[in-house]
């Protein structure tokens, strides 16, 4: 288990504080519960995605007994449990401190960590990632400091194909083929190169000053890059901590090698499969557990990776087809993969559209486009993932309006009536 470090000497004040709130964190959590319109939120922190079985069914065993019965993924791997009913905070944090879903109470909403879902499984990446992982969660857990940090600041652990690390972290560690690493600080363009064995010792001492330096600011800082004009400042003073902990540091250019996440099917020795915009029922749920010889992992793609090392090839082809039997996707040209949403009706109170229906009602008309789809119910466009897609939002007239990248010009813009008409403008806005 990682110690936490000292704290070192106070930062400068900074020039700029971009990021002024006049509310603290509201992020959900498990032993925070969010107030939507359909019951309760509980938002399960699970750190790199990773689920032993008896969490898994744990986790189906309160969706059912509190909830709505379903399980809903997020962009960054964790499991949400709505429509709970009231009073059953008590009863679901002891469901889940029962199979070590809360190792320490005081940081269960900071448990931010995405990992490379393939990791050791495939044969792609350089570096195996999940002693990187226990490690990192093992420090924050014990680090009064990183208590501090806000439940949207996220780590990330690309084992070197980049495919987490575009991800938008406030703390990325990549492995590298030379048997290093890079640690980036947000969308900074420098990389600190350090050793591999370093690597999770050296993400959180960058976390603590993050912690320290969003203090100083004088505002309600939650992100890396919130910090504006003070993240060169936040570099230095990362790279001292690292100096005082006997970690050795260089500034390198970050490398953009970018990769996404698994498609469904079968990958190497996993099986891979898409949950539609990102919602099991239990019986899906059950099936993945049912079929997982020891765990499964939740990627920020709103996908499962079911390790299974030890089946033969025709053992996971049967799996995967119990699988898709269930609904879930294990088809690599669905197209599922490219369409997100928001929750829509009835579960937000701002939302202006069932957009989930909408999505599922011209899932063929998504498949014609070049861009995936991200369909939000207002202007907060909530869980919208990173990188370029195509923004459907719902207009207050009772319409949508559509947004398509358009290289180093404006964004394309295009109004709709209803969705009758989605395949057509699609066709229009991405030509």
């Amino acid at each position: 288990m990682l110690a936490a470090v000292s704290t070192a000497a106070p930062l400068s004040s900074p020039q700029a504080t971009p990021a002024l709130r006049d509310r603290g964190d509201a992020c959900p959590g498990t032993l925070r519960l969010h107030a939507a319109d359909d019951g309760a939120l509980a938002r399960v922190r699970v750190p790199g995605g990773v689920l032993t079985v008896r969490q898994a069914h744990a986790l189906a065993a309160a969706a059912l007994r509190l909830g709505d019965g379903e399980l809903h993924l997020t962009s960054r791997g964790n499991v949400q449990l709505r429509g709970l009913r009231d009073a059953c905070g008590g009863e679901l944090a002891g469901l889940l401190d029962a199979t070590g879903l809360l190792p320490s109470p005081e940081h269960e909403r900071v448990r931010n960590i995405v990992a490379s879902p393939l990791s050791g499984l495939d044969g792609r990446g350089t570096r195996d990632v999940r002693s990187w992982l226990t490690a990192l969660d093992a420090g924050l857990c014990a680090s009064a400091v990183s208590r501090g940090l806000s439940g949207r600041f996220l780590f990330a652990l690309d084992d070197g194909r980049g495919d987490v690390a575009p991800l938008g972290a406030d703390v990325t560690v990549r492995a590298t083929a030379d048997g290093g690493a890079l640690m980036s600080l947000g969308s900074a363009r420098e990389s600190l190169r350090v050793a591999a064995d370093d690597a999770p010792r050296a993400a959180l001492p960058a976390a603590e000053v993050f912690v320290e330096c969003a203090r100083h600011a004088g505002g309600r800082v939650w992100r890396i890059d919130e910090l504006g004009s003070q993240r060169p400042e936040l570099t230095r003073a990362v790279r001292s901590r690292l100096a005082e902990s006997g970690i050795g540091s260089v500034r390198v250019r970050k490398d953009m090698t970018v990769t996404g996440g698994p498609p469904p099917g079968l990958t190497g020795s996993a099986l891979c499969v898409h949950a539609p915009l990102g919602r099991l029922t239990a019986p899906q749920w059950r099936a993945l557990a049912d079929v997982a010889p020891a765990e499964l992992r939740l990627t920020p793609w709103r996908g499962i990776v079911v390790p299974a090392p030890d089946l033969t090839d025709s053992e996971r082809s049967a799996a995967l087809s119990r699988l898709a039997a269930t609904g879930l996707v294990t088809d690599p040209s669905s197209p599922w993969p490219g369409v997100g949403a928001c929750i829509g009706r009835p579960g937000c109170g701002r939302s202006r559209a069932d957009v989930r229906a909408d999505a599922a009602r011209t899932l063929a008309a998504a498949s014609g486009s070049r861009l995936p789809l991200y369909w939000s119910g207002c202007e907060r466009r909530c869980g919208h993932p990173r990188g370029e897609r195509v923004d459907v939002v719902a207009t207050p007239e009772g319409g949508y309006r559509l947004t398509a990248p358009a290289g180093d010009g404006p964004p394309r813009t295009t109004d709709l009536d209803d969705v009758s008409g989605l395949a057509t403008a699609l066709a229009a806005i991405t030509s």
